[in-house]
């Protein structure tokens, strides 16, 4: 068969050419992600406007879900730095009150015990005063198994929280500015990702803790969070990160305070943890697992492609400090060498 074109069929390309340019820029225009940027002295009411200031982005998919879960960020059960504040919590819902009449659940699957959590950090009377349900993932111990990598660089399924993939819920991430001691930055991605797979409750026999499937080795770390993004994403509804007190140092569990007083939202996680990136003056292409998220397209990582709503992100970046171990934890770009 012929690959030339007749001289009818070019001229009939040619009259189509200005009706296809329009959907070529359409489609880049909506290949843009809408990231809300909010500064103030109050964490509840920055979490709280920055999810209105985004919710013509999440109203359409928050109408079709049955229930809301937030899930907060637990890696530690008693250092309130390092886990998502109550004051948080309670500004998703007083943005959630007038807009969901639906059942609201907190949950999470500590490292811990996910319901000291809940005690250390007043989690109760929370869910007294805001009729809401505290869940504890883990002792819940309903899953899906999702593919990821062990320290060999075999596939190992690990044991995920059936409700952070579950088409009904609308799942919001309440997330933390923080440094991170294996990853270089914790924020919403990596909430999720790490925060996902499960581990038996105490004293339960046998014992066994699927998170450490996740944990083993800087390369498959990084790759391990990018696989729990690709399979939860379709699950995703909208991502908050508080950077009210963010965290910077020895994170994500022994760093020190860093006053941001700002609070992000986004429905696309990866473009909101971009924004995060770049209000703590990270560079984007040393946290692996985002760039791969990426560029596989779970999400915006390209800051040009992202629309900025609020504060210029210019305007609210203070340099984090990193972890001592920084370097370390860029080896994860160098080429793998083996014996």
């Amino acid at each position: 068969m012929s690959n030339t074109f007749s001289r009818r069929t070019l001229l009939q390309l040619g009259a189509l050419a200005p009706v296809l340019r329009p959907r070529l820029v359409k489609a880049d225009e909506e290949a843009r992600s809408v990231v809300s940027v909010v500064r103030g002295e109050d964490r509840r009411q920055n979490i709280r406007a920055a999810l209105a200031a985004i919710d013509d982005q999440i109203r359409p998919a928050l109408k079709t879900k049955k229930y809301v879960l937030i899930k907060t960020n637990f890696v530690s059960t008693t250092n309130q730095l390092a886990a998502t504040h109550a004051d948080a919590v309670q500004g998703i819902l007083d943005y959630l009150e007038p807009r969901f009449r639906g059942p609201v659940v907190v949950a999470e699957s500590s490292a811990g015990d996910t319901m000291e959590a809940f005690e250390s950090f007043q989690y109760p009377r929370l869910a007294r005063e805001r009729r809401v349900q505290l869940i504890d993932l883990n002792r819940e111990g309903r899953y899906r198994r999702v593919a990821l990598l062990d320290a060999d660089l075999h596939m190992a399924p690990a044991r995920f929280a059936a409700r952070l993939l579950e088409p009904d819920a609308f799942v919001l991430c309440s997330a933390i500015l923080k440094t991170h001691d294996a990853v270089v930055a914790t924020l919403a991605v990596k909430n999720m990702g790490m925060g996902a797979p499960l581990h038996s409750p105490r004293g339960a026999s046998p014992a066994w803790n699927d998170k450490r499937i996740a944990h083993n080795g800087l390369r498959q770390t990084n790759y391990n969070i990018f696989l729990a993004a690709q399979a939860m994403r379709p699950y995703w509804g909208a991502a908050v990160i508080d950077g009210f007190e963010g965290m910077e140092g020895a994170g994500p569990n022994d760093g020190t305070p860093v006053p941001s007083r700002i609070a992000i939202a986004s429905t696309d996680f990866v473009a909101a943890d971009r924004a995060g990136l770049e209000a703590m003056g990270i560079d984007p292409s040393w946290v692996g697992y985002l760039r791969y998220c990426g560029d596989s397209g779970i999400g915006q990582y390209d800051l040009n492609k992202i629309e900025i709503r609020g504060e210029p992100i210019a305007s609210v970046r203070r340099k984090y400090q990193l972890h001592p171990r920084i370097q370390r934890e860029l080896e994860w770009m160098e080429p793998l060498r083996t014996t």
